[in-house]
């Protein structure tokens, strides 16, 4: 099985994306996956894509939260992800 990557869209001193890091660093004591996080400020097509949803997070490419991340909300994403393969 290929390892699952959450991807968190996010900026500098933004704390809805500080709070949405610290919520994806406590799913992995429970959970396996990779976490990619990536400013979108260092791209114009991120920052026009994503600038006013951050933080914006998806797991394997698709997205599955922005704005408040709900911890409850990603480990149900993450194990229905599991139930999968």
């Amino acid at each position: 099985m290929a390892q699952t990557i959450i991807t968190l869209y996010t900026r500098k001193r933004c704390s809805l994306c500080e709070k949405a890091k610290q919520t994806i660093l406590e799913l992995k004591e429970d959970w396996n996956f990779t976490l990619d996080e990536i400013d979108i400020d260092e791209s114009d097509e991120l920052t026009e894509t994503y600038g006013i949803m951050i933080p914006v997070v998806l797991i394997d490419g698709e997205e599955v939260g922005f704005g408040i991340i709900n911890k409850i909300d990603i480990s149900k994403r993450l194990q229905g992800k599991l139930k999968n393969f």
